[in-house]
């Protein structure tokens, strides 16, 4: 029975989430699969990988083919190395501790290419969250100043309002006053002459 080691989907629809498999070729993609090696989800970034490592090796190491994506991603984990390393201990070239010691070098180093990617992520999160905060704060003071200038203007034309309608008052307190000095002295003239006329 010819065996794969492929990718089975899942997950909703634009946020896809595969099952690391080994699966007969006969089978459909999302149908039965003789084992789950592992998970990859590559929603999010760098996308996640949890890979059950030895028994890909097993899988491997008794004639399971993988596809594309999933040799790509048996190599990232080291799957393929692990193979590698155990075909030289077969043959004699290397001991078992050899093998693992060259293993583990080779993870130390892949962990700390995947946490320098991390940080390099996370660095460059927090300076677009950065910049983002200084345009919200110069938006925020542009805003802010053109508030004032409108509550200056605002006070200003109420001022102005304030002092017109004063003046108006007063324009007609003044006219009243003369209009009332008009009419007295009328009223003056009116009893000088009736005076004299009597």
């Amino acid at each position: 029975m010819p065996v794969k080691i492929r990718l089975q989907r899942h997950g909703k629809k634009g946020k896809p989430f595969f099952w690391i498999v080994a699966a007969d070729t006969r089978a459909k993609r999302d149908g039965k699969f003789l084992d789950k090696l592992g998970i990859y989800n590559p929603n999010t970034n760098p996308a996640t990988i949890e890979l059950d490592v030895d028994g890909a090796v097993k899988w491997l190491q008794n004639g399971a083919q993988p596809t594309d994506t999933a040799r790509a991603i048996l190599s990232y984990k080291g799957a393929l190395l692990k193979k590698h390393l155990a075909g030289g201990v077969k043959k004699g070239a290397l001991t078992e501790e050899q093998a693992e010691e060259k293993f583990n070098a080779w993870l130390e180093e892949k962990e700390g290419k995947v946490d320098a990617k991390k940080e390099s992520l996370t660095k460059a999160q927090e300076a677009e969250k950065a910049k983002a905060l200084e345009a919200e704060k110069e938006v925020n003071a542009k805003r802010d100043a053109e508030a004032r200038e409108a509550a200056e203007a605002e006070t200003k034309a109420a001022a102005e309002a304030e002092a017109a309608a004063t003046a108006e008052a007063t324009d007609d307190a003044t006219v009243e006053a003369a209009e009332e000095e008009v009419g007295a002295a009328t009223a003056e003239e009116a009893n000088t002459e009736d005076k004299k006329d009597a």
